[in-house]
């Protein structure tokens, strides 16, 4: 039996979906007010009673997690965030140990990592830590605290980060690109030839039962990705491609753009678009030969569902 927290969210319900295509006996938790079935869970954090969810249950992945939220200017963030985040996380994975779970594995952040990377350097999976944001700490904190769990159980523990995930219904920074391109008015992108890796949901979807299932995965850390990394540029026209449109892109200088973002207080957003984030995901390729089951420019015709 193998438990998904945050099945309806946007890779528990896709996670969801192909374990029962599998027949893979599956517990789905919920957040309070989704319409799916499953378990409901009202709020996730140190004192959430698991015992009903977790009876059974073989492996656990955990999904679930608060995210990035807009607008957040609570004077005290990183308290909310560690309060899912690392909290609610260690909560779960002591319960587990507790009903004998075999694997616990938690979706965690390339956030961890750092927010962007040099030219011509990849994160990877045993670079020191270096998260910027509130989001980022949490789940490098959540990290550590499963890995000190492991180290004196028995439960497995296999730690996934994940950069940017498209797909059906994605929303945030990539559905709103993905309007701007469709809505046919001229991008001023034209020259941004940085390097950023994705991951298509049903790749990162295929890892994570991947490593339900893999021996090798125990007790590692891996980052993965579709293994082709895009310029903003290429990206603009990959998804004008698969919406069978004209990529309409003006070559604004990067400086320019940069300097827009400053003024208009979107700096962090300019620099998603203009810098570069890359992934050396070849541990997961060779310690447990895996492979992307769909490439990029499958993946980005596959949004457009």
């Amino acid at each position: 039996m193998i438990l998904v927290t945050g099945a309806s969210g946007f890779v528990g319900k896709a996670l969801c979906e192909e374990l029962m295509n599998q027949n893979a006996p599956v517990v789905p938790v919920k957040r309070f007010g989704a319409t799916i079935e499953g378990i409901t869970i009202k709020e996730i954090d140190g004192n959430t009673d698991w015992s009903d969810a977790l009876r059974e249950c073989e492996i656990v992945v955990h999904l679930a997690a608060r995210v990035h939220v807009r607008n957040d200017y609570s004077r005290d963030s990183l308290s909310a965030y560690r309060r899912t985040n690392v909290e609610g996380t260690i909560n779960l994975a002591r319960q587990a140990v507790a009903a004998k779970v075999r694997r616990f594995i938690f979706l965690s952040s390339v956030k961890v990592n750092g927010e962007s990377t040099a030219v011509g350097h990849s994160f990877r999976p045993d670079d020191q830590p270096m998260p910027k944001d509130s989001y980022g700490i949490s789940k490098m904190e959540a990290e550590q605290a499963l890995r000190q769990i492991a180290e004196v159980t028995e439960m497995e523990i296999v730690i996934i980060r994940s950069p940017l995930v498209y797909g059906p219904g994605v929303m945030a920074n990539f559905g709103a690109l993905l309007c701007a391109v469709r809505s046919g008015w001229p991008l001023p992108l034209g020259s941004v030839d940085n390097q950023r890796s994705f991951i298509a949901l049903v790749n990162l979807v295929d890892f994570i039962i991947t490593c339900t299932r893999h021996p090798s995965a125990a007790n590692q850390t891996f980052l993965i990705s579709d293994g082709k990394d895009l310029s903003t540029t290429e990206l603009v026209r990959g998804l004008a491609q698969a919406a069978d449109i004209p990529a309409r892109l003006l070559p604004l200088p990067i400086s320019l753009l940069r300097l827009a973002g400053r003024i208009l207080g979107k700096s962090d957003s300019m620099e998603r678009l203009c810098g570069n984030l890359q992934i050396d995901s070849s541990k997961a390729r060779t310690l447990l030969e895996w492979v992307p089951p769909v490439s990029v420019e499958q993946g980005l015709r596959l949004v457009l569902r």
